[in-house]
C-alpha cells in the first residue's frame, strides 16, 4: 500500500549563536541570497529522491 504524503514542512535555523554560530548578523543581501540558493538545492534533492522511490 503506497503513503501518499500532503504536506511537507521544512525549517532552517540561520545564525544560531549557541551552536557556534555569528555573533552578527549577516552583511547584506549576498549573504541572504547564498542562503536562500542553498535551502532550495536541498529541497529540490529531497524531492528527486522521493520521486526516485
Amino acid at each position: 500500500m503506497p503513503i501518499i504524503v500532503d504536506e511537507v514542512v521544512i525549517s532552517v535555523e540561520v545564525g544560531n549563536a549557541a551552536a557556534g554560530g555569528a555573533a552578527t548578523p549577516p552583511s547584506g543581501t549576498e549573504d541572504k541570497q547564498h542562503i536562500v540558493a542553498e535551502c532550495v538545492e536541498r529541497v529540490l534533492d529531497i524531492l528527486a529522491q522521493k520521486a526516485e522511490r
